[in-house]
């Protein structure tokens, strides 16, 4: 996947799919090809991920192009990153788990073969053999490839699910915690239990243009069980109201600050780097994410707002009282809890104050008031 480092060229990205591809969207979505030039999302993903983009102004350009009803599939995948990171926000304790079984598992499989052979691409089946060659290389599957990787992984391979997210938080371009824990949690069956989602050959080959056949995965298996319920925490997201000249964090989800509206309310800007993770990056994307800091400092340079990178290790060098603009549950969000003695002030995006309160079920509830999203923050 060819993805430009900055906010200009992520622009003309955006205003190319909307022109040229949004109105075949939803027929096109779910096929898969290997020419650039025939893609059929809009591989947007990476920007959005980072705050390069803003869900706002991706559906806005959208809707400026096509009515709703025409654009509505497309409007609803932008959104489910937003449904996902509220859903994990009111069960934090699922990511808490997660990290924990995660590093007792990659210690314990770590020289598996079979775990081996799979993150080599070196299984017996070809399509997956190429689908991690091309994450490992281009940093990016398409969704429907996503899926079928996960089912693979999970009931043909019969590796830990836990694996394969980690897997793909490491290499992908795009990759968001909530969407991706919860995604592989849904393929497994333990997201909507009782209900998984088992990659076919038919489908496969179909969504492929027969690019694979005589593909041999397990079809039958049963959803993985879960053995721990995560009971929703009511949380409210209200920010308060900002003291003057007091300095604010950032992090590499939110990469546009020169759009706020109170950006001139700060002393000085400090862009976090992630260098203490507990699920390694690939050099791929810790430069992709090098790359988009740096483009946010030169905005900033051009609004004559004053900013500096710092390790996230840091942080308590800069001050006693600081505002930060909110990681969502993740990595971020755990090592500056677990590590800064200092009450952090966190500033909410309006789009999740509103829209997390609509996370407490399942998408369809989310769905239904995509529209309200819409009229209050798009």
């Amino acid at each position: 996947m060819r993805v430009s480092f900055t906010r200009i060229e992520a622009k003309k990205k955006l205003n190319y799919f909307v022109e040229k591809k949004l109105i075949h969207y939803s027929k096109l979505r779910n096929f898969i090809t290997d020419n650039q030039n025939q893609l059929t999302t809009s591989c947007l993903s990476p920007y959005i991920t980072h705050g390069i983009l803003t869900e706002n102004e991706v559906i806005n350009e959208s809707l400026k192009k096509l009515p709703f009803s025409k654009c509505e599939k497309f409007i609803e995948e932008i959104l489910w990153r937003v449904y996902w990171r509220g859903w994990l926000e009111l069960r934090p304790e699922l990511w808490k788990d997660y990290i924990t079984n995660y590093k007792k598992i990659n210690e314990d499989l770590k020289n598996n073969s079979i775990y081996k052979s799979a993150i080599d691409g070196k299984t017996d089946i070809q399509c997956f053999n190429d689908w991690v060659i091309d994450l490992k290389e281009n940093n990016y599957l398409h969704n429907h490839v996503r899926m079928w990787f996960a089912s693979i992984w999970i009931f043909t391979l019969n590796l830990p699910w836990e694996l394969g997210a980690a897997f793909f938080i490491k290499h992908l371009y795009d990759g968001d915690i909530a969407s991706n824990t919860l995604s592989w949690r849904w393929v497994a069956g333990m997201q909507t239990k009782g209900k998984n989602y088992l990659a076919k050959e038919w489908n496969i080959r179909k969504f492929t243009n027969e690019k694979y056949n005589n593909i041999k995965i397990n079809e039958i298996a049963l959803p993985l069980n879960s053995n721990t319920d995560y009971p929703m925490k009511l949380k409210e997201f209200k920010n308060p109201k900002v003291k003057r000249s007091e300095n604010l964090l950032i992090f590499d989800n939110s990469l546009s600050f020169e759009l706020k509206d109170n950006k001139n309310n700060f002393k000085k800007i400090f862009i976090v780097i992630n260098n203490k993770r507990q699920i390694s990056l690939s050099k791929n994307v810790i430069n992709l994410k090098n790359h988009f800091i740096e483009d946010q400092i030169n905005r900033l340079d051009q609004e004559n707002i004053k900013s500096e990178i710092i390790n996230i290790d840091e942080i308590n060098k800069i001050g006693s009282n600081f505002y930060a603009l909110y990681p969502c549950i993740g990595e971020n969000l755990d090592f500056i809890k677990s590590y800064n003695s200092k009450e952090i002030t966190f500033l909410y995006r309006g789009i999740d104050q509103y829209s997390w309160k609509y996370c407490d079920k399942g998408f369809f509830n989310f769905k239904k008031n995509i529209p309200n999203i819409i009229k209050n923050f798009c």
